[in-house]
């Protein structure tokens, strides 16, 4: 299974638009444009395909990981 399609499966599963994961990828702090992200989600056959790097799927979940859990040192200090 390459990057391209566990961002699809992965876009299809969490109902996201593609507003929703360049949201995501900012999370990380990553920028990507409107336009890239849409060449990923392209068939492979389409002139403007782009395969998805392994830098975008990982700042991908780690931006996810921050939106479901929120950012670092925000959980709850009642262990204390």
């Amino acid at each position: 299974m390459s990057n391209n399609d566990i961002m699809k499966k992965l876009r299809v599963a969490l109902k996201f638009t593609d507003d929703d994961i360049i949201k995501v990828l900012d999370l990380a702090q990553f920028r990507v444009t409107k336009t890239e992200l849409t060449a990923i989600f392209r068939k492979e056959d389409h002139p403007n395909f782009k395969p998805c790097g392994d830098q975008i799927l990982r700042n991908f979940l780690n931006g996810l990981i921050i939106y479901m859990r929120g950012p670092r040192g925000e959980e709850s200090s009642s262990g204390k």
